[in-house]
């Protein structure tokens, strides 16, 4: 199956780490849609989210994966699906001119006064970066503010799997 990975899961390193059968398809874009950090952790910080907006300028880009489909249901279960997030079809447009429906997720719990992570953000980047992103599109994502984490322990165990 196809999952669209818009936040943290877009570095391969992250997604692989969490789930081994993941495989690059392409990079794509999400119409109508606009990336919020607002997504309410149980962390206390801010994760991604995409929202739809029905707005034709909003876009949010992201990568297709691939995943076994026996992988999804440890996906939801570190994606706090049915309590932090919500999956959902939805048809990315690849750079290629093609559109693909891909598997998402959306928040369900939010709370705009939150801000991610360093280290979240950092996942982002990476992501962003790796892919090849649109170069403004990337700066909007550097624009975003972000918090140290206080357990500083979670910090270098999140950033340990790009050394």
């Amino acid at each position: 199956m196809y999952y669209f990975a818009y936040g943290s899961n877009m570095s391969t390193r992250r997604l692989q780490h969490r789930l081994p059968s993941a495989s690059v398809v392409c990079v794509a874009s999400l119409p109508e849609h606009k990336l919020m950090f607002h997504k309410k952790s149980q962390d206390g910080s801010a994760k991604c989210d995409v929202m739809h907006s029905g707005n034709s300028n909003n876009v949010v880009f992201g990568v297709a994966y691939e995943i076994y489909e026996l992988e999804k249901e440890k996906l939801d279960t570190i994606e706090e699906r049915g309590h932090g997030y919500e999956a959902k079809m939805v048809k990315v447009h690849t750079f290629q001119g093609t559109q693909l429906e891909a598997m998402t997720y959306y928040a369900m719990n939010i709370d705009a006064t939150l801000q991610p992570y360093h280290w979240y953000k950092e996942h982002v980047l990476r992501g962003a970066r790796e892919h090849h992103l649109p170069s403004a599109y990337i700066q909007s994502l550097e624009r975003v503010m972000s918090i140290p984490d206080t357990n500083q322990e979670r910090h270098i165990r999140e950033l340990h799997i790009y050394r």
